[in-house]
Formats: C-alpha cells, sequence, structure tokens
C-alpha cells in the first residue's frame, strides 16, 4: 500500500472512531391534541431536519390549564420543560414569575438572531410584550374566535346559504328557522368566556375590565355586568329557553359538535378550521362574529387566543441557543404562511399574510381569511386585548355561572354580578401576591 492510500485509510478509520457532535436536545410541553397534535410534531420534525446541531422533542402535556400546572410543579422540582405553550390568559401569570422564565427577546439576542417584534401583527406582538416594549414569549398559535354555519343546513331550512348572519338578532332569527327545519342544535359556542364576554367585549368596543383590560395595572376589576353585557346574555338565555341555543359543555368541549354536523351554527377559534376542513361532511362558512347593530363603535376588533412559547429559566446556555434557532426557524415566512393555511391559526407576520394571499389561498378558500381581517382592525384601548391575573379561575367562574343561567336557576344579571364579584376576589388576591 503506497503512503498516500495509507493516510487515506487511517483517516476513513479516524473519522469512523471519532464521537459524533452531540446534539442538543431540548423539550417542548404543549397542549395541542388530534390535527393540531400532528401539526406540532411536524413543526419540530421539520425543524430537526433542517439542521444537525439540535433536536426539539415535543410532548402533549394535557389541557393548557394542565400543561401550565404540570410545567409550574416541574419548575420546583428543577426539571422543568426548556419551552413551555402557555394560553394567552396565563400570560400574566407568566409575566409575574419573574425567576422562571427568561424574555424571548433575551434568548434571541443572546443567541446573535434579529428579533423585530414590527414584524408581527400588532395585535399579537402587543400582547406578549412587557411594559417596557420587551417581548417576553413568542407568538405561536394565535387565534380569534369567528363564526361557523353549516351551508347545507342552511339551504334545507330556506336560509340563503351564502349569507351569514351578521348581527345577534339574525342569529336568533336563522336559529329559529334551523329548528322549525328539524335540527336539534341550531347554535352552539367554545369558550364561552372567550367568546361571549371577553371578545364580545372587544367586538363592541366596551371593556371586560378595568384599568383598560388590566393592561393598565394591577388594580383592575371585572366590569362584565353592564347593560350591555346582561342583555347579551339574556338574549342567549331566552334562546336556550326555546331550544335555538344548546350548551354543549366548557372550554373546547364543543368543538366536535360542528364538524360533525350536529350544531348548524357555532362561535369557536378560527383554529377549528383545521378540524372542519378535514372532517366536515357538508358545504359550511366562516363569517365573521355577529355584533348589536345599535351599540357605538361596534364590530370594533376580536382578541387574540391561542398560546405562545415562553423559554423556562434554569437552562444551560446551549439549550438557550437551541430555543431562539426552534424560533427563528418558526418566524420564517414560508413556515409561518404553511402554518396558517393548515390550522386556522393567524399568521402571526405581516409577511406570512401577504404571502399567503398571493398565493391565492383565500380566494380558493373563502372565509379563510375572516380571523385575520378580524384582528387587524385598528385597536382602541378597549379592544386591545385582556390581560388579567387568576384568569384561569375567573374563566372558572364565569362557566360556573353561566351555567347558572342556562339551566334557569339564575337570571343574567344576578349570574353576571356574582361573576364580577368572585372574579373581582381573585384579581385582588393576584395584585397583592404581586405589590411591589
Amino acid at each position: 500500500m503506497n503512503l498516500k492510500l495509507q493516510a487515506a485509510a487511517w483517516a476513513a478509520a479516524a473519522a469512523l472512531c471519532a464521537p459524533a457532535q452531540a446534539q442538543t436536545e431540548i423539550q417542548w410541553w404543549h397542549s395541542m391534541g388530534g390535527a393540531l397534535g400532528e401539526w406540532v410534531n411536524d413543526q419540530a420534525n421539520d425543524f430537526n431536519a433542517s439542521q444537525k446541531n439540535y433536536k426539539v422533542v415535543p410532548t402533549f402535556k394535557g389541557s393548557y390549564d394542565q400543561s401550565m400546572t404540570a410545567a409550574i410543579a416541574a419548575f420546583r422540582a428543577g426539571n422543568a420543560p426548556h419551552i413551555l405553550q402557555v394560553f394567552e390568559v396565563g400570560t400574566a401569570t407568566m409575566m409575574a414569575s419573574k425567576n422562571a422564565i427568561v424574555p424571548v427577546a433575551k434568548v434571541m439576542a443572546d443567541a446573535g438572531y434579529k428579533f423585530d417584534p414590527k414584524v408581527y401583527v400588532g395585535a399579537v406582538a402587543g400582547y406578549y410584550t412587557a411594559p417596557n416594549g420587551q417581548m417576553l414569549s413568542f407568538p405561536f398559535n394565535s387565534s380569534t374566535p369567528v363564526f361557523y354555519y353549516n351551508k347545507d343546513a342552511f339551504k334545507a331550512a330556506g336560509l340563503d346559504p351564502e349569507k351569514a348572519p351578521g348581527t345577534w338578532p339574525e342569529v336568533a332569527l336563522a336559529a329559529a328557522k334551523l329548528k322549525a327545519s328539524g335540527h336539534k342544535c341550531p347554535f352552539t359556542t367554545s369558550w364561552q368566556s372567550w367568546t361571549q364576554l371577553e371578545s364580545f367585549s372587544a367586538w363592541h368596543n366596551v371593556l371586560f375590565a378595568t384599568k383598560n383590560n388590566g393592561f393598565g395595572g394591577l388594580d383592575t376589576r371585572l366590569a362584565i355586568n353592564t347593560p350591555l353585557h346582561v342583555r347579551h346574555i339574556e338574549n342567549l338565555a331566552n334562546m336556550s329557553k326555546q331550544g335555538l341555543f344548546v350548551y354543549k359543555g366548557r372550554a373546547n368541549v364543543p368543538d366536535a359538535t360542528f364538524p360533525s354536523g350536529e350544531c348548524a351554527m357555532y362561535t369557536g377559534s378560527s383554529a377549528l378550521y383545521s378540524s372542519v376542513s378535514k372532517n366536515a361532511k357538508f358545504a359550511y362558512g366562516m363569517s365573521t362574529l355577529p355584533y348589536y347593530p345599535d351599540v357605538p363603535g361596534a364590530p370594533q376588533n376580536t382578541v387574540i387566543g391561542g398560546a405562545s412559547l415562553w423559554v423556562m429559566a434554569g437552562k444551560k446556555p446551549e439549550e438557550y441557543k437551541a430555543a431562539a434557532a426552534f424560533f427563528n426557524f418558526l418566524s420564517s415566512a414560508e413556515v409561518q404562511a404553511k402554518s396558517h393555511q393548515r390550522t386556522g391559526y393567524l399568521p402571526i407576520t405581516t409577511a406570512a399574510f401577504e404571502l399567503t394571499d398571493k398565493s391565492g389561498f383565500y380566494k380558493k378558500n373563502p372565509g379563510t381569511d375572516v380571523a385575520v381581517n378580524q384582528m387587524i382592525r385598528k385597536t382602541t384601548d378597549k379592544s386591545r386585548g385582556i390581560r388579567l391575573g387568576n384568569m384561569v379561575q375567573i374563566r372558572t367562574v364565569i362557566d360556573e355561572e353561566m351555567e347558572q343561567v342556562w339551566s334557569g336557576k339564575k337570571g343574567a344579571k344576578e349570574a353576571l354580578d356574582s361573576a364580577v364579584t368572585r372574579g373581582n376576589e381573585l384579581l385582588e388576591r393576584f395584585e397583592k401576591a404581586n405589590k411591589g
């Protein structure tokens, strides 16, 4: 064997024996099941395949409140995940947990990535930004409530299948026709606090809570027992008595009732689109949320839902670099546009919206731009969003009180007054715990 061949053989042998550069693995806890769970896994797999240094491992940890509770317990035990998906109502709690998180803007800057909050849709970036202008978490799956309706059911009931009801009086009239045509569930909703009180308030440009819905300070208090709020819940209660509105449960439990054809009209997350487009065996439409036409300033804009990704504290520098690389990957207009088109979540950057528009997606899939158009309207101090401490518990209080209304045990005013009293106790507790 000549010297050149010998050298080449030694080099090849050395390469085989040399240890491969270790991949930095990071854990990502999330709350996405079904079609959305598949999407999350694909996001991680696509990132892992795009480079060799880092590996993101996604793990489903139950519902949003379950994953948040699990992460807090894990953080106290010293084994929190690197990235945690937290729904929007957990934002104030996460912001108050200063020692538990590292602001995403810092993670990105430390890793040398350009991170400009201005590229994000204003209503999205503003929600996850601290008063000092620093972005605290990475907007991942931002949704907003929209109105879904079954065009085939509309046709059968003698309604115009190409015209969604735009106002609440029109919803009631459509529900009556649907019921008369034999439909057992003319209208229902998921996330009743989010759709019927939180977004309802912003859409009508009225406050859900004082201090600009909590953005103006911790001494915020609920404001959901105004004549407008009472009128709306009273109207839904009357619809419930007549079998026009059928209550189907808390949170996203009712989600399956629309794509299955059980309920003909539905207010829920724009992200239900992933399930509707995949499973509905009927023609469907998506439209803007209904409103009361006599309310000045309505419709305004809807508020953000969904979740963002928070980076947990106490990790190694290379693990933060991995998180930053993943967020940078997720920020690309192409990745964003693809996710938006697949899931119904908002394109969180203007570039992704423009890319989707140019591709002809909105023309081919009418209604998929509704969520975006509802969110990109000009926001006011009353409609920017809702950022309250203990919001998870406040939603539970609202669920309990609304259930009393739907079952006929309480009137709308009594239930909303009670929700305000009980909710304010939770807000006072949060204020005391986080003062200073």
